[in-house]
């Protein structure tokens, strides 16, 4: 008799091997290969193939889930025999988020939710908290052959896995939660989404550093990857795709936590694009977050330290875009920040990760360095470049009308930036200049 074959996977990144190693060639961690069965091989029969053109359009119609912020973010809705993975810290909102989906979409399909951490009570305790969700039908079950069979008998619209970490086949000596246990669940919940022309979304745990736990191939996978991001202290939440292969992996979705549950925030700029009058180290972003512009707060400090290497410290925006702004700011505008500890912070949690938000970032910390306001009324785009020009940021149109929407009287952009009605633009073409248009020096307050 043959002699099973053994395999090695890596508990951190799902990494497979023939055999053991200390360290794991792929995420370097020690000692966390485990032993696994490999399948053996099996033989499998043709099937019968399509020509592209022949393939109904109707099948792949999207699924309203009921949650506007929720369809902009997958790009329109679910894809029927979709695989969608949400993955956030605990206790940011992700089963309430789901649950009011399944309550607004049970009205004209089936759905179904699976709850492997919560019993049925609990859910339903919840549901009463969200306004109900009468018709929305719930099973309590971890056992992954269950509940594929289930799903195979049942043939719901829409099911929600909440969550995958907590599924085990008896099949696997593993146990639930580990590499082999997930990879299969995945595997398993695809093959039944595609042939059943299920939409499924999984719910997943994240690891410390904010990436979904468990094997990457689990992302892989999936069709569209959801991060819920947010403070679960505080009442704003942001929903944005990694990955998204019906869609934009650009959109971004705004939630503000209630008693009644998540409620979406149609106009953002208006929460996140508030400043106060004369205050030193605020300017407003207006920033570009898929097709929706939106106005964002930058806030700066510019302290001495006496460190021998200065401090840059970002929140909601990449560390080392903040460093190349503070190196032009010193080298073309003639800002001293070298003996200075910087912090840069995004008001309300939104992260930037377009570099037409440079021009703002800059100008909050050119506020504080000099201890003068950005004029009242005036946001400002473009992007940055190591030469101390100023760049043009794309779609500015959008962008302007974004900022006559809410008030703004007074822009600083890039040359050729087209403006309408009252709304005045300082057209800067290097960084020192945007900083002379920018700040107001009449209000310079002593440090």
């Amino acid at each position: 008799m043959a002699k099973a074959a053994l395999n090695y996977a890596c508990s951190e990144c799902g990494y497979a091997a023939g055999r053991w190693f200390g360290k794991c060639p792929s995420c370097g961690s020690f000692g966390t290969l485990v032993e696994e069965s490999a399948d053996p091989e099996a033989k499998g029969e043709a099937r019968p193939v399509l020509r592209l053109v022949d393939v109904e359009a109707a099948d792949a119609e999207r699924i309203p889930t009921g949650v506007p912020e929720l369809d902009r973010v997958l790009g329109g809705g679910i894809v029927p025999a979709s695989l969608v993975l949400v993955g956030g810290e605990p206790g940011v909102g992700k089963s309430t988020l789901l649950l009011t989906a399944l309550a607004a979409m049970s009205t004209e399909r089936r759905c179904l939710l699976v709850t492997g951490e919560e019993s049925v009570a609990q859910v339903k305790l919840r549901a009463g908290r969200l306004g109900g969700a009468a018709a929305v039908e719930i099973l309590a079950e971890t056992e992954l052959e269950s509940v594929c069979a289930t799903l195979e008998a049942e043939q719901p619209d829409v099911c929600v896995i909440d969550s995958v970490q907590t599924l085990y086949s008896a099949e696997l000596g593993s146990a639930p939660g580990s590499v082999a246990q997930v990879r299969e669940a995945a595997g398993r919940l695809l093959r039944v989404a595609k042939e059943s022309g299920i939409a499924t979304i999984l719910v997943g745990h994240v690891t410390k550093d904010g990436n979904v736990a468990g094997p990457r191939v689990l992302e892989h996978l999936v069709d569209c990857v959801l991060q819920f991001e947010g403070d679960r202290y505080h009442e704003h939440r942001v929903l944005r795709a990694a990955k998204n292969r019906f869609g934009s992996t650009n959109e971004l979705g705004v939630f503000e936590m209630t008693g009644t549950g998540l409620v979406g925030v149609p106009e953002p700029s208006e929460l996140f694009g508030r400043s106060a009058q004369g205050e030193i180290g605020s300017a407003v972003a207006c920033a570009l977050e898929g097709t929706r512009p939106i106005l964002l707060e930058v806030q700066a400090l510019v302290s001495p330290t006496d460190l021998a290497m200065p401090r840059r410290v970002a929140t909601g925006v990449d560390p080392k875009r903040l460093s190349m702004i503070v190196a032009v700011l010193s080298r073309h505008a003639g800002i001293a920040l070298g003996q200075a500890d910087v912090f840069v912070n995004v008001a309300g949690g939104v992260r930037i990760d377009e570099p037409g938000a440079d021009l703002a970032v800059a100008l909050a910390i050119a506020s504080a360095a000099r201890s003068a306001p950005v004029h009242e009324g005036t946001a400002a785009f473009g992007e940055i470049g190591l030469t101390g020009r100023v760049r043009a940021a794309t779609q500015g149109e959008r962008r302007v009308e974004e900022c006559a929407k809410f008030g703004i009287s007074a822009i600083v952009a890039a040359p050729g930036t087209s403006v309408s009605g009252k709304l005045a633009c300082h057209e800067v073409e290097t960084l020192r200049a945007a900083v002379q248009a920018g700040l107001d020096s009449s209000q310079k307050t002593r440090s």
